[in-house]
């Protein structure tokens, strides 16, 4: 496995996480203040431009240039590992420095662009930073310190019926640095099991898409409606209570639409939906409000999580 950093981390703002589901974000940072993990976040860091660069409103110059100054500010604050909340800054960023490190035309063109702009401090060096060694997501850091959870659990989850949801962002675009698999991807489901509970594990549909396709939820909806209700009907087949997530923007198809979705297939789906750092979060004791976000979701999470059962000696 490669190597996972517990210091000296970026953690990743999203613009998703912060717009749509903060708790991700307040979560992320309760379990990672509970293993002893040493992050920081900067104002300074700014949008991955993943929603627009998806949608063809960002090239891959823009993108990476922009990525190319978050890695100036990482470096500059002696933190140059980056760890996303989001599938989709994972993959962009993660893109972006093999570009940058590989492409010498592209980057000497983002460099000379930042000289002609006064920028010249943004320069990108050849491997100031590194795809593998540098850029996480969260379930990386999560997965490295899984041991760590049963010292820290203190309420029982493994009464529910959880299934996973795992970002294609994660698991379908650099194969070489997913964990737990991408043919049948697993990751979410340890970290469930380090809190103490079983997934349903395998379950028709659970390597598809959420059906989000950026645009596509909006320029086709049928189309990308009928992805996340094949996914809905399969969850809801295995009478499942808990989707956890690892993406806000799978976490935005789900919880908000869920209940169109249901109008439209003629069945009333009951599962909540969690970020693996909110289910984590919740299975070590944080607030409902000030840390989970609870507010923030469409389906009331307290409509199945109705009282919290303490973890027995």
């Amino acid at each position: 496995m490669k190597s996972i950093p517990d210091k000296d981390i970026l953690l990743f703002r999203s613009c998703l996480v912060s717009v749509e589901y903060p708790g991700i974000e307040a979560s992320t940072k309760f379990v990672f203040d509970k293993l002893g993990i040493d992050y920081e976040i900067s104002e300074k860091q700014t949008c991955c431009t993943g929603l627009g660069h998806y949608s063809d409103v960002f090239n891959q110059i823009d993108t990476s240039a922009i990525g190319a100054r978050n890695f100036k500010i990482a470096k500059e604050l002696n933190r140059p590992n980056l760890v996303m909340m989001c599938a989709t800054c994972y993959a962009i960023n993660k893109k972006s420095v093999k570009l940058l490190n590989t492409k010498d035309d592209l980057r000497n063109h983002i460099n000379q662009l930042f000289e002609d702009n006064g920028l010249s401090h943004l320069k990108y060096e050849k491997d100031d930073l590194k795809p593998t060694e540098n850029i996480f997501h969260v379930v990386d850091i999560l997965y490295a310190k899984k041991d760590e959870f049963k010292n820290h659990i203190k309420y029982d989850l493994s009464g529910y019926t959880i299934a996973t949801h795992h970002g294609c962002h994660y698991c379908k675009v650099h194969y070489e640095d997913t964990i737990a698999g991408f043919r049948d991807p697993n990751i979410l489901d340890e970290l469930i099991e380090a809190c103490g509970c079983k997934t349903i594990g395998w379950y028709d549909h659970k390597r598809a898409t959420c059906g989000t396709g950026f645009r596509q939820r909006y320029s086709n909806p049928d189309l990308s409606f009928t992805a996340t209700a094949d996914k809905m009907n399969a969850l809801g087949d295995e009478d499942v209570e808990i989707l956890v997530h690892l993406c806000p923007n799978c976490h935005i198809q789900f919880d908000r639409y869920q209940h169109l979705i249901g109008e439209r297939e003629g069945r009333k789906f009951r599962a909540i939906h969690l970020n693996i750092a909110q289910f984590i979060a919740i299975a070590m004791g944080g607030d409902f409000d000030k840390v989970i976000g609870a507010k923030a979701h469409t389906v009331p999470i307290d409509s199945v999580i109705k009282e919290l059962k303490e973890v027995s000696e």
